[in-house]
């Protein structure tokens, strides 16, 4: 899923997504890269599960995955907690210990 993330054309597509599903083509239209290379980018999307897309006719619409993006952020959160009590741990440390 990160690896997904890493890319700023990919952010932008979930940026976009997180407002509404949207086409390919909509999904395409700001971005100075082909459809086809939009479509590569949509399929690493769809493989990280953060991306859902349906045919319906000729017009394939994308949807975000919100359960997805939960669970990068409980993935995140987690990790900031842990981070934060060590970094209070060692400010106590700190504030106890003489120069």
């Amino acid at each position: 899923m990160f690896q997904a993330l890493a890319d700023p054309a990919r952010r932008g597509m979930v940026e976009r997504l997180s407002r509404g599903p949207a086409s390919v083509s909509e999904l395409a239209q700001p971005l100075a890269m082909s459809l086809s290379a939009v479509v590569q980018h949509l399929q690493v999307l769809e493989a990280s599960g953060l991306v859902h897309s349906e045919k319906a006719g000729r017009v394939r619409t994308c949807r975000v995955e919100p359960a997805a993006l939960r669970r990068a952020e409980q993935w995140i959160t987690a990790r900031r907690t842990s981070w934060e009590r060590r970094l209070d741990r060692l400010g106590e440390y700190l504030a106890r210990k003489p120069e």
